[in-house]
């Protein structure tokens, strides 16, 4: 084996350590055999990274000569065999829209009621940089001095916390495929990624391959530290060749029914079909399509506009994604999967001097799947906002892209108002969520009734739980108090999600009340281990700044 594909590998494979194992959800026992089996269920998320130009992939056609004046250079035309597509001429006439000429794929979706289009999607105070908007995409953040620090992932906080009953699995719940980084929408608060990112591996000899990293375990490991270490690497060495392993053979058992494109995009949403097909039961997929920062020869010129740079990568996408869904769909597993597409921002409404677009805020998201309503959520943006006393910017954002996310997880996973605050840390106004939703994105047929909503947090196994112990403030940021009626507490320790001991606090009154620091700790959620006189007890923990 190459040098450099070993240091790939094994980088990767101590990336494995802290999955999470197979969790199912529960309902309210209320009602169970109403409620829907939604084991099967999963999310795929389609990164288009660099920042797709929404008003040339969504064009306003109630608005389009205000459009072709502020894109005298790379407007699309408004008729004839290149010009952009009608997509619904039942729709009202101000809500009417236009595809970019290279969506035929988007149009054929859109009339079999497989995609609904959310108009205006962002966040406050848009970042604007790659970089930040990216990192606040995955998580869930925006750009306000409170909400632009979180040091964990979106992605992560709803894995521990709606699946959140462990039981043994040999699969885990997040893949990657298409970047060689791990994302930080899996990174949980102790800095560790609950996906495998399996980029540039070929999935049927995945096993075969990391099965020969680690070489022969020790068979003296001795009592102490250096010994702990030691195991703790075993344990991750059994982990990763056990999902390898489960990877490999959902790869090689399943199939696809379509022949895909050539492209990347096409190889990673092939893979997942096959995994799907294949029986892996992993939850969320991330695959990444890149090169939207069009800020040169976005078009190939002011006469084909819709030809160019920007023609070529929606062609991948629409072509990618329509092979996928259909794939799915003549498998029978087209109810079981939700397709979500998102970029960082969009860009200005006005065109710049180099055929091309830069870096501006709101921008359409995409929702593929048997189980979403066709349709438009929201109205065409407002091109009146675009002056040049305002850097010809489109700023009104008429969703917030965690309402999107949280009205999918929701209405279709079933996930409760509790589940998306730490999901998103409140930033959906969970106290109130269910009334804030994004209307009919998911079919009526589909949608999960409030009273099957899993409400179970996440529990932590092998400890005693007690009702009688108040911790408060809850959530906290400095400091916590832990409260006991009938017990003495003896000593306390911080765990991370998955039971990793950070820090032990003796109590050395041995009292009833024992108040400890959290400021030290990041942004996220922990368990409390309290020793009392009556044994182990826990209880978990927000901390926020």
């Amino acid at each position: 084996m190459k040098r450099r594909n070993f240091i790939k590998l094994t980088s990767f494979a101590s990336a494995l350590s802290m999955l999470p194992t197979e969790v199912f959800a529960l309902f309210k026992s209320a009602g169970m055999n109403a409620c829907p089996d939604l084991s099967a269920k999963k999310i795929v998320l389609i990164q288009l990274s660099g920042a797709n130009d929404g008003l040339n992939t969504i064009i306003p056609i109630n608005q389009y000569d205000k459009y072709a004046t502020l894109r005298p250079s790379i407007k699309l035309n408004n008729s004839g065999a290149n010009g952009i597509i009608q997509l619904d001429n039942t729709l009202a006439l101000n809500d009417q829209v236009g595809l970019h000429p290279a969506l035929t794929a988007f149009k054929s979706l859109y009339d079999q009621g497989l995609m609904r289009i959310i108009q205006g999607v962002g966040y406050p105070n848009q970042d604007k940089s790659h970089f930040g908007s990216t990192d606040l995409w995955l998580r869930g953040g925006d750009g306000t001095q409170a909400n632009s620090n979180l040091q964990d992932g979106w992605m992560a906080r709803f894995i521990e916390n709606f699946y959140a009953n462990f039981i043994n699995a040999n699969y885990p719940l997040g893949i990657q495929l298409g970047s060689n980084d791990n994302s930080l929408g899996f990174h949980d608060t102790s800095g560790n990624t609950l996906s495998i990112n399996i980029n540039g591996q070929n999935p049927a000899g995945f096993y075969s391959v990391i099965n020969g990293l680690g070489g022969a375990a020790p068979t003296n490991i001795p009592n102490s530290e250096y010994g702990n270490l030691i195991k703790y690497i075993l344990e991750n060495d059994t982990t990763t060749k056990t999902y390898a392993e489960t990877i490999s053979a959902a790869f090689n058992n399943g199939s696809n029914s379509v022949t895909y494109s050539n492209s990347k995009l096409s190889d990673q949403l092939k893979s997942v079909a096959r995994f799907i097909s294949g029986g892996l039961k992993s939850k969320i997929y991330l695959v990444k399509i890149g090169g939207f920062d069009t800020h040169a020869a976005q078009v190939a010129s002011t006469i084909d506009s819709h030809l160019g740079k920007h023609a070529d990568l929606l062609t991948e996408l629409s072509d990618s994604i329509k092979n996928f869904i259909t794939d799915l769909n003549n498998q029978n597993l087209g109810d079981d999967v939700v397709t979500v597409t998102f970029s960082e921002f969009g860009r200005k409404a006005g065109g710049n001097a180099s055929l091309g677009t830069d870096h501006g805020q709101i921008a359409p998201m995409f929702v593929f799947g048997k189980s979403i309503n066709p349709g438009i959520s929201g109205t065409n943006v407002n091109l009146d906002e675009a002056k040049s006393t305002n850097d010809y910017q489109l700023f009104t954002v008429q969703h917030d892209y965690r309402r999107v996310y949280g009205t999918i997880l929701q209405d279709w996973l079933g996930a409760s108002n509790p589940v998306l605050d730490l999901t998103f840390y409140d930033k959906t106004n969970n106290s109130g969520f269910t009334d804030k939703k994004i209307a009919q994105v998911i079919k009526e047929s589909q949608t999960v009734n409030e009273g099957c909503y899993t409400d179970k947090i996440l529990g932590v196994t092998n400890f005693k739980t007690e009702t009688s112990i108040v911790v408060f403030p809850n959530p906290t940021s400095e400091s916590i108090t832990v409260s006991t009626v009938n017990y003495t507490i003896n000593a306390i320790t911080v765990t991370s999600i998955d039971g990793r001991a950070l820090k032990r606090y003796l109590n050395p009154e041995t009292t009833n009340q024992f108040t400890i620091s959290t400021s030290q700790l990041a942004i996220g959620i922990y368990i409390l281990k309290i020793e009392t006189d009556n044994g182990i007890l826990n209880k978990k923990i927000i901390v926020r700044r």
